[in-house]
């Protein structure tokens, strides 16, 4: 069975955001079972889980004699093995392939800049002065986005990985209005998060968090 680790707590900011998150999703969408391993500092920090995951961070995987990092790479060796992410033609699963590859190339990048300068350095005069140039490069990924989404459900003619990895990076945002004032992204965002799959993984990620907090 696979092993995945995940945070065993997180500051309320960051529940429901941690990059585990994805890998689950993309678990239960396949209806693979999992194992998941709660680390902390300790953890992060010693030499065997460096040796899984080089950076100290989460996720990673163990699969019988693989050692996999990255949740990029994760899910994309799940969409691989399964065609629950993916239609089971070449030219549509590449398409998967390039939605993944915008997701976290082309919009989670600027979106994850202004969360961070939102969630950890607000109220710094630099921070407030660089903001509006931050958010004028979110709004104008988004709005190449949204012009793609149009009258479509999905980011193609399916749900894939892409709009799996689309939906959390979107979901950086919910500090904001960005998204949820635009009325066809938020409602794509609400398809997506609907879907029972998301619904299931949610709940385990956050239930470490909630029992810690009990």
């Amino acid at each position: 069975m696979i092993k995945l680790t995940a945070f065993r707590s997180l500051p309320p900011f960051a529940q429901g955001l941690a990059r585990d998150f994805r890998v689950r999703w993309a678990l239960e969408e396949a209806r693979i079972p999992y194992e998941e391993v709660l680390i902390g500092p300790e953890d992060q920090a010693s030499a065997a889980y460096r040796a899984l995951q080089p950076f100290g961070q989460v996720p990673a995987i163990e699969e019988d004699d693989l050692k996999l990092f990255e949740s990029g790479a994760i899910v994309l060796h799940i969409v691989e093995g399964s065609e629950a992410l993916a239609p089971s033609d070449a030219h549509g699963r590449a398409r998967t392939k390039a939605w993944m590859f915008a997701a976290l190339n082309s919009v989670e990048p600027a979106v994850l800049n202004l969360g961070t300068l939102d969630l950890f350095h607000a109220g710094e005069a630099w921070a407030a002065e660089r903001r509006p140039t931050m958010v004028a490069a979110v709004q104008k990924r988004l709005s190449d986005l949204e012009d793609w989404l149009g009258g479509r459900d999905y980011l193609e003619d399916r749900f894939t990985a892409g709009d799996l990895l689309m939906t959390t990076v979107l979901r950086i945002l919910r500090h904001t209005d960005i998204v949820s004032g635009r009325p066809t992204l938020r409602a794509y965002q609400e398809r997506c998060e609907a879907r029972p799959a998301f619904q299931k993984a949610m709940a385990d990620h956050l239930r470490p968090y909630q029992a810690a907090a009990a």
